[in-house]
C-alpha cells in the first residue's frame, strides 16, 4: 500500500467515526425529545427541556370591565310642551297671523277663518239671552200680581219655570261660546288662538282655503311647541332594557353635534315589547336647549353598566367535553391543569366564564386538544 493510498484510508476512516459520533448524539438528543408527559390526576406534566412546549400558547384570564352600551333612537317634540291647533268648524281662511318660527305667547291669535257654524252658535246665544231678559221681566210682573192676590199661583209656578229653562239655555250657550273663545258678537269669525306659549313649527294652512274638521282629523293646522325641551325616543332591545330605568341618565350623540354629548334623562320604559322589532321603546328629555338638536334627528345614546360578574378568556380556549365545558390552566412550569368550568355570554371571539377560574389564572389557547387527547390516552 502506497503512502497515498494509507493516507486516503485513515482519512475515510475517520469521516466515518464523526458521522457515527453524530448519529449517536442525534440519537441520544432524540431519546431526550420523546420523554412522555407525565399525568397525574386532571394534570398534564412536561420536562421543561420538552419540545411540545412550543406548541402550547397561553393567555390571561382577565376581570370583565365596564361595558358601554349604545341604543339608537330620535328626537322628537315634547308632549307636555306642544299643542296642535284644530278648527272645530268648517270654514274660509280669512288672514293667517303667524308663520312658521314665530315665537307665541298663551293666548295669541294664529288665523281667522269665516264660520257659519260658529255664526249659528252666535246666534243661538243671542237669542238665549233675549229669552232669558223676557222671562226674568216676565217673573218679576207676575210674582207682583200673585203678591196682590190677581194672578193664580199656577201661572206664578209657570212664569218661574219659564226662568229656570231661559236661564239654563242661556248658560249652556255662553259655555259653548267660551270653549271657542268668542265674546258672543254675532261675527262668523273664529280665531285660531295658541294655548301655550312657544315657537310655531308647522303650519297646514294658506289663506283662502277652506278648512274642514272631518277632511284630515289627524292633521293639526298649527303645531305649536318648545323646541329647547326635546323627547327622545329609544329603541332598546330586550337584553338590555333591565338597565334602563326612569331616573337614569344617558349621553346623546347626534351627527350635528360631533364629538359632543347632550345628558338625556330617561322618563319612562314601555311596559311591551313590539312584536316586529323585538325592542322596547323608551322616553327620555334632553338636558338643556341647544339650537343644534332638531325632531325628527336620529341619535344614539350611551350607558356605562359596571363590571358584571365573571372572567373573560378567549373562545377559543374553552371546548366541550361531554356535557362539560373545560379550559386548561398552567399551573407551573410545564405543568397544565384541565378545570371544567361554568360559561356565560360570549361573542367576538371571546367567553365569559362565571365559575371555575380565578383572575391570576393563565389558560391555554392553542394546544388544548393536545392536553385533552394525553388526558384521555392515561385514562
Amino acid at each position: 500500500m502506497t503512502r497515498r493510498t494509507r493516507t486516503s484510508a485513515l482519512g475515510t476512516l475517520a469521516l466515518l467515526l464523526a458521522f457515527a459520533a453524530l448519529g449517536l448524539g442525534c440519537s441520544k438528543a432524540g431519546e431526550r425529545a420523546a420523554v412522555p408527559a407525565r399525568v397525574e390526576k386532571d394534570a398534564v406534566i412536561f420536562e421543561t427541556s420538552s419540545p411540545q412546549l412550543a406548541a402550547l400558547q397561553t393567555a390571561p384570564a382577565e376581570p370583565r370591565r365596564e361595558a358601554l352600551l349604545r341604543f339608537p333612537g330620535r328626537l322628537v317634540w315634547n308632549e307636555d310642551r306642544t299643542v296642535r291647533v284644530f278648527a272645530p268648524f268648517p270654514g274660509r281662511v280669512m288672514a293667517i297671523t303667524a308663520k312658521v318660527g314665530d315665537r307665541v305667547s298663551a293666548g295669541q291669535a294664529l288665523a281667522k277663518l269665516a264660520a257659519p257654524d260658529l255664526g249659528i252658535a252666535q246666534s243661538e246665544a243671542r237669542k238665549a239671552e233675549q229669552d232669558y231678559v223676557l222671562s226674568q221681566k216676565s217673573l218679576a210682573r207676575i210674582e207682583e200680581l200673585h203678591g196682590a192676590g190677581v194672578a193664580a199661583t199656577k201661572d206664578l209656578q209657570a212664569a218661574q219655570a219659564d226662568f229656570q229653562r231661559t236661564s239654563a239655555e242661556r248658560e249652556r250657550t255662553r259655555a259653548r261660546l267660551r270653549i271657542y273663545g268668542n265674546d258672543g258678537n254675532v261675527d262668523q269669525q273664529y280665531t285660531l288662538r295658541s294655548s301655550i306659549a312657544g315657537v310655531v313649527v308647522e303650519r297646514n294652512l294658506n289663506p283662502g282655503q277652506e278648512t274642514r274638521p272631518d277632511a284630515n282629523p289627524d292633521k293639526p293646522l298649527f303645531v305649536i311647541s318648545d323646541p329647547s325641551r326635546l323627547w327622545f325616543m329609544l329603541d332598546v332591545a330586550e337584553k338590555d332594557v333591565g338597565e334602563l330605568k326612569a331616573g337614569v341618565d344617558v349621553k346623546l350623540n347626534t351627527s350635528s353635534l360631533g364629538e359632543e354629548r347632550v345628558i338625556g334623562h330617561v322618563l319612562h320604559v314601555a311596559d311591551l315589547v313590539d312584536p316586529q322589532t323585538r325592542t322596547v321603546k323608551v322616553r327620555g328629555t334632553v338636558d338643556g336647549a341647544d339650537p343644534r338638536l332638531k325632531a325628527e334627528m336620529f341619535v344614539t345614546a350611551e350607558l356605562k353598566v359596571p363590571a358584571a360578574k365573571g372572567l373573560i378568556v378567549p373562545a377559543r380556549a374553552v371546548y366541550l367535553r361531554g356535557e362539560q365545558y373545560y379550559v386548561f390552566v398552567e399551573d407551573g412550569p410545564g405543568r397544565y391543569v384541565r378545570r371544567a368550568v361554568q360559561l356565560g355570554p360570549g361573542g367576538d371571539g371571546q367567553q365569559v366564564v362565571l365559575g371555575g377560574l380565578d383572575a391570576t389564572h393563565k389558560v391555554v389557547v392553542d394546544g388544548n386538544l393536545l392536553l385533552e387527547k394525553i388526558l384521555a390516552s392515561k385514562d
